[in-house]
């Protein structure tokens, strides 16, 4: 490849002194028009025209292109030099707040109680169990031994047999999320000669223990067909299922009863679920009810009933309705909690006795447990201004026991026991951080900051107690706002590296998520989606103009999704914000959403709008997509950081962004991109390994804030 260089000085407050040649792509422009417009892209050709044997062999990248990425990579290493040991210790303290030899709480099934645990210097897991009361513990898998000479190693979905006799393990070794599947059997600690490649890492047992149900993904990366695998055959896998449109995403599960496995087809905004009796895998699945256009619904079973969550009926924050197992289309839906306005559940498990949903109001979650048979219920509920609370199923059915797991940007995880029968809970875990950590030398606060349009936006905060807050402290926002996802107002560890150096760390819960409901997502999607920025751009000049952060000294973080957030702030907003991380962002928009072979391509329509078939639509993303907006202006401060085996969000997104701002942009600032060229979306898969990518960006937060 040839490649242009030119000397760019990085002074005392960028670079530390120190000269640089950043490397600047070649131009080789291609256009294109559609809907009438005119479309010239100088940096196509950094997508390889072989991505998809990329994604599972990373050495077949074109050379040209694995010369610009290695060259961004140097070029990254030297203007960053002057925060080695600034990352060293980075690391090292956020690798002290760890607990190297950990475990989960162990969870009781049958005879057996299985858990999670790593030992000193361990980068994955081993899955052991033991007698359902304690004792003789036996390591079922050590993922470290999977993992040894491998530069990538991500164990997927594990799952036991009914009998206990056989796990189903799926690894990835490349970052690309195709999960290969092997079965081991427990008695001998051997795997068996069964193997199945390219699934989504999720197997389901049916109930003998002999059949395995399982999602292949194909060669665009599309999990499109549930297959059915006997142990030990040698006969090819039976298809079970398939769902040709290339908009629907497959998924297999199994409901807390044991009782059926679920096949659910499904975009953004809709989707429809067949049944399949785990006593009877050679069956047939029949359909629950079918697709309705922005109609979805999720499935739980106990007794003669299947518990239906649904946004169906109007139901925007949804309601959860009951159907005979034996007929359980629309027409026999009957509400069991009807839909609340502003109340929106976000999830449910079915116990023999009891029903638990988890749900959001007013911005908080809590947990509700209904007795099935008399139907009274009970929420379980936290003080905290800002918090987070999550449910978690186990592995039981007749079982009075649930567990929830909590947490707020203060207190570490708790995870307790509660007793729904007696209504009584127990601490069975809390996180310790090793190095020591007092919540009472932290505040956390939640505001609210006023969009353009008159909306208050919560803004969750943490920082020290002793930080002035007077307008000069440095400040990170990050903010997500899409696909309905709500950011957690947790604790974090490695966030402490910030907030204990005298920083505000802040999450704008924008629009996009579902913080204050449904509202809150159709309001930040579509021809709405500008509102996900302006909202962020709000919650960070609010935070200035309160006094939580000093107006020269705020850093916006976001990944994937949300580094579009972050390109799209940089280009309408550069001037608010000293520096911007953008983590594997979705930042080429518009391109992307017009390529239909790319493996997320077709399922985000509903998101994001269809621009081939939609002028509309086109024009909106076209008014947004940083690439495409990427102009002369003195850009912040930029890191963005990319995985080579991304198939959610293609490598070469970051690549060209970063290219055309550097032939564009006005700014002397730093603008670095590094690429894992041996990861994927989430980056280095080991537990430590991925805090090396985390003092990498804390470092540059530091640096750009004045505080390195």
């Amino acid at each position: 490849m040839t490649t242009r260089l030119r000397d760019e000085t990085i002074d005392d407050r960028h670079g530390g002194g120190a000269k640089a040649r950043p490397p600047v792509a070649r131009k080789e422009p291609v256009t294109s028009t559609i809907h009438g417009v005119e479309r010239t892209d100088d940096y196509a050709w950094l997508r390889a025209e072989n991505w998809q044997q990329v994604m599972r062999d990373p050495t077949v990248l074109p050379p040209d292109i694995r010369a610009y990425l290695e060259a961004e990579n140097a070029y990254t290493d030297a203007a960053l030099a002057d925060t080695v040991e600034l990352r060293e210790r980075l690391f090292a303290e956020m690798r002290a707040r760890i607990k190297e030899d950990d475990s989960s709480v162990p969870s009781p099934d049958g005879p057996y109680a299985y858990g999670v645990r790593y030992t000193h210097g361990d980068e994955h897991p081993q899955l052991v169990r033991t007698d359902r009361d304690g004792g003789n513990e036996q390591v079922l898998l050590d993922a470290n031994a999977l993992a040894e000479g491998k530069a990538y190693f991500h164990l997927g979905g594990t799952a036991h047999s009914p009998d206990h006799k056989l796990l189903a393990y799926a690894a990835d070794e490349m970052g690309s999320e195709y999960y290969d599947i092997r079965i081991r059997d427990l008695a001998t600690g051997k795997d068996l000669d069964d193997f199945i490649p390219a699934t989504t890492g999720a197997p389901v047992w049916s109930a003998d223990g002999r059949t395995l149900f399982y999602v292949w993904v194909d060669e665009n990366h599309r999990p499109a067909k549930v297959f059915r695998h006997e142990v030990g055959s040698q006969s090819e896998d039976v298809l079970v299922h398939a769902d040709t449109n290339p908009a629907y995403f497959l998924g297999c599960g199994k409901t807390q009863s044991d009782r059926y496995i679920l096949i659910d087809s499904h975009d953004h905004e809709t989707s429809e679920s067949w049944i399949l009796d785990a006593n009877d895998p050679t069956g047939t699945p029949r359909l629950v009810a079918e697709r309705l256009p922005a109609e979805k619904y999720s499935i739980e079973h106990s007794g003669d009933l299947f518990y239906i969550l649904t946004n169906g009926g109007d139901a925007e924050d949804y309601r959860i309705v009951t159907a005979p197992v034996a007929t359980p289309d629309r027409a026999h839906w009957k509400d069991l909690v009807p839909h609340r306005l502003g109340r929106l559940i976000l999830d449910i498990t079915a116990y023999k006795d009891f029903l638990v949903r988890l749900e959001r109001e007013g911005g908080l979650p809590r947990i509700v447990v209904r007795h099935i048979a008399s139907g009274e219920e009970r929420p379980i509920e936290f003080d905290e201004e800002a918090y987070s609370l999550g449910m978690a199923g186990g592995l039981e059915f007749d079982t009075t026991t649930m567990r929830f797991s909590y947490s707020s940007m203060t207190t570490p995880a708790r995870v307790y026991d509660y007793d729904m029968a007696d209504r009584t809970r127990v601490l069975r875990k809390e996180t310790e951080v090793p190095s020591g950590h007092d919540p009472a030398d932290y505040v956390t606060r939640r505001v609210f900051a006023k969009a353009p349009d008159g909306e208050e936006v919560p803004v969750s905060l943490l920082y020290r107690r002793d930080t002035p807050i007077d307008g000069t402290a440095p400040c990170l926002i990050y903010g997500y706002g899409a696909y309905g996802m709500t950011i957690p107002a947790s604790f974090s560890t490695t966030r402490l590296s910030l907030v204990d150096r005298g920083f505000v760390y802040a999450i704008a819960h924008i629009r996009g998520g579902k913080d204050k409901g449904f509202h809150w997502y159709a309001d930040g999607r579509r021809e709405k989606k500008v509102n996900t920025f302006t909202d962020f751009i709000a919650s960070a000049r609010h935070l200035v103009d309160e006094g939580f952060a000093a107006r020269d000294k705020v850093v916006g973080w976001g990944g994937s999704a949300g580094g579009l957030l972050i390109g799209a702030v940089a280009n309408m907003a550069p001037d608010a914000f000293a520096g911007l991380i953008a983590e594997v962002p979705f930042v080429d928009t518009l391109d992307t959403m017009l390529d239909d072979t790319l493996p997320l391509t077709p399922p985000e329509w509903p998101e994001w709008g269809n621009p081939i078939t939609s002028d509309a639509d086109f024009r909106t993303i076209a008014a947004y997509s940083p690439y495409d907006n990427v102009g002369a202006h003195d850009y912040p401060a930029i890191l963005a950081l990319a995985g080579l085996t991304d198939p959610r969000v293609t490598y070469w997104e970051p690549a060209k962004w970063v290219a055309k701002l550097r032939a564009t942009g006005t700014s002397d600032r730093l603008l670095l991109l590094k690429t894992n060229m041996d990861a994927g979306h989430g980056g280095a898969a080991g537990r430590f390994d991925r805090l090396h990518e985390t003092a990498l960006a804390t470092a540059f937060a530091l640096k750009v804030a004045g505080k390195a």
